[in-house]
């Protein structure tokens, strides 16, 4: 009957759409939903499945790829761009869904009802002849490939509606759509093996694939209904139509610059990526920060925010975070699983903000793997700021780094989760571009990175050593990941003085056998500096190197450091202790004018 009512409709696609018909549709809609649900209350088989991670790593059944953009004409990406983000939301209920064994999936069981509630927008939705906007349309893609991914799996058909026309080029043309209207026009299927649901939006694409134990699914059964067929012309969209006297004409954009709009979403200030943005923004685009530091006198979050149209803060979580960073320990584990769960908050914070006419992000990156998780980056292209080294490649360093100093207390104290891992590596791989000022970190990604300068603080006067016992500053931690064993053993014997700045966090003893001072908070450390070393495996924000440069100090960094194109600054790789001592010895006779080795020096004790 209801196939029937939408064909009568459809048929009559040339005349112009009437309220009196829209209210007809309506009536009836409403009276089959009312069925449908009183059907269902009483189904025990139809039932919405939990997100498990059981069958998480199990093989792929079937997989369908659908384009997610279609249109030629520039109007209609209005309506497509809603169509995206409704699909965002939707597959948020579906990803990671495990259907046990002879159970039913019900499409609209998990989808649930759509509206603006919900933050489902305007979408395209086929409707007697037209692409007409329809709060939560366009869903009828999600549809048409989770009914094609089981019939690739071999699943049994429980339910499914064809639809009446069809889009050119669309799953429809290959007779593989399934069409869904809420809540009596469903999509149902099961397996007489238990399966996992994978839905995600890449670029421009959505990625439906079933994961389970091999084997037949079930018995492949298709309701009838053969689509007919339609020509492109036949097909109108209430935006590009023309016809102006329709109840549903939207109206058009008068420019491009009416839709389509850039969001930065940042966390701790970069001077860097603080002049980055502020070449690249418009009036238009939206800035999630934390904080307005500038209006709040924090240097941590001063990000310009002038030039923007709009301005959204973060200002509960950020008391929030600060407020937890207190209890925290400098080092270990728990400060950095507390930094991660802060960093997946503030994600979620900033993609609450996101409106469907936001095309394109830029993004730091301590919160990529959290939008891409979530479902944020789909359908969108977008920039990243890197702060720091990817987590694989950051945990590979690591583990390089233990091998050579098996006896580190702080080399093993984390490592992220496979997950994490894994989902910052996808959205790096879909990103398009990835801006750093560290030449090391762009050397990662050649074919999309954009170095950009280093910001050098100003310089002021300091006072030359005198003493002609040259001093070299450690301005870090001791920690191994910071090259603190390598320095060790590259200065030993040597006649040099070492200060140092931070904690002695791999052990009190761990300078014994050398000339070390300790640097007190608020002396002037480099104000005898004959050179300034940090030979790190690991080190995203080199400030104090930055600092040293702009004050004429020179400067032995590794290539970790990520300084290589800065001038005052001798690069070596990490972990090479000839290297590290060689450039030693050259600030020796550059001060002294000899090489002075000691192999009996004697440690002066904190």
């Amino acid at each position: 009957m209801l196939m029937s009512i939408m064909t009568r409709l459809d048929n009559n696609s040339n005349a112009i759409p009437g309220i009196g018909e829209a209210v007809i549709f309506r009536s009836k809609a409403l009276a089959f939903q009312a069925r449908r649900a009183l059907l269902d209350f009483n189904n025990s088989q139809v039932k919405r499945y939990a997100v498990d991670n059981i069958l998480i790593d199990k093989k792929i059944l079937a997989e369908s790829r659908s384009p997610l953009r279609t249109e030629h004409n520039d109007a209609e990406r209005i309506l497509q761009a809603g169509k995206i983000h409704n699909l965002r939301l939707a597959i948020r209920r579906l990803n990671g869904v495990e259907v046990p064994a002879h159970a039913v999936f019900s499409f609209w069981k998990h989808v649930k009802r759509t509206s603006r509630l919900k933050g489902y927008v305007a979408g395209r939705e086929l409707r007697q002849g037209c692409l007409v906007p329809s709060i939560g349309g366009g869903l009828c893609q999600l549809s048409n490939a989770l009914y094609d991914a089981a019939l690739r799996a071999g699943f049994e058909i429980v339910e499914r509606h064809a639809h009446t026309q069809i889009i050119p080029g669309s799953l429809a043309d290959m007779q593989r759509d399934a069409t869904v209207f809420w809540n009596y026009v469903d999509l149902r299927f099961r397996s007489t093996r238990a399966f996992r649901i994978e839905a995600e939006l890449t670029l421009d694409s959505l990625v439906v694939r079933f994961k389970g134990e091999p084997g037949r699914g079930g018995i492949l059964f298709v309701f009838p209904g053969k689509p007919r067929s339609a020509k492109a012309s036949q097909i109108e969209n209430c935006i590009s139509c023309g016809v102006d006297d329709c109840f549903r004409q939207v109206r058009k954009p008068t420019s491009r610059d009416d839709f389509g709009r850039t969001a930065y979403l940042v966390d701790e200030y970069w001077p860097e990526f603080d002049r980055y943005l502020s070449a690249k923004k418009c009036e238009t685009d939206l800035l999630c920060i934390p904080l307005n530091g500038k209006k709040l006198s924090r240097p941590n979050y001063a990000w310009t925010t002038t030039g923007f149209g709009a301005i959204k803060q973060s200002r509960l979580f950020t008391l929030w975070r600060s407020y937890q960073s207190r209890k925290l320990d400098s080092q270990g584990a728990m400060r950095q699983m507390a930094l991660l769960r802060a960093h997946e908050r503030l994600a979620h914070c900033y993609g609450s903000q996101l409106s469907y006419d936001i095309t394109h992000l830029t993004v730091t990156s301590n919160l990529l793997p959290f939008l891409w998780r979530n479902g944020e980056l789909g359908g969108r292209t977008f920039d990243v700021l890197m702060t720091g080294f990817p987590l694989a490649v950051l945990q590979e360093r690591l583990d390089a780094a233990f091998l050579l100093h098996p006896e580190s207390r702080t080399l093993m104290d984390f490592r992220a989760d496979d997950w994490l891992v894994h989902a910052e590596s996808e959205a790096l791989q879909q990103a398009r571009k990835i801006i750093t000022p560290h030449t090391e970190i762009a050397e990662l990604f050649t074919d999309k990175s954009v170095l950009i300068d280093w910001v050098i603080p100003r310089a002021h006067d300091r006072n030359a050593a005198t003493n002609g016992k040259p001093i070299i500053v450690y301005p870090a931690a001791t920690l191994g990941r910071k090259g603190a064993y390598e320095l060790r053993d590259a200065l030993n014997g040597l006649d040099l003085q070492l200060a140092i700045r931070g904690p002695i966090l791999e052990g009190d003893d761990f300078w014994s056998g050398l000339r070390v001072q300790r640097l007190a908070d608020g002396d002037d450390w480099l104000a005898s500096a004959a050179a300034v070393v940090l030979p790190a495996f690991i080190e995203h924000r080199p400030r104090r190197l930055l600092e040293a440069v702009a004050r004429g100090v020179p400067v032995i960094a590794s290539r970790g450091c990520g300084l290589e194109n800065v001038s005052g600054v001798t690069t070596i790789n990490a972990g090479e202790v000839d290297s590290l001592r060689a450039e030693l010895e050259k600030v020796i006779t550059k001060t002294c004018g000899s090489t002075n080795t000691e192999p009996g020096a004697v440690a002066t004790g904190f």
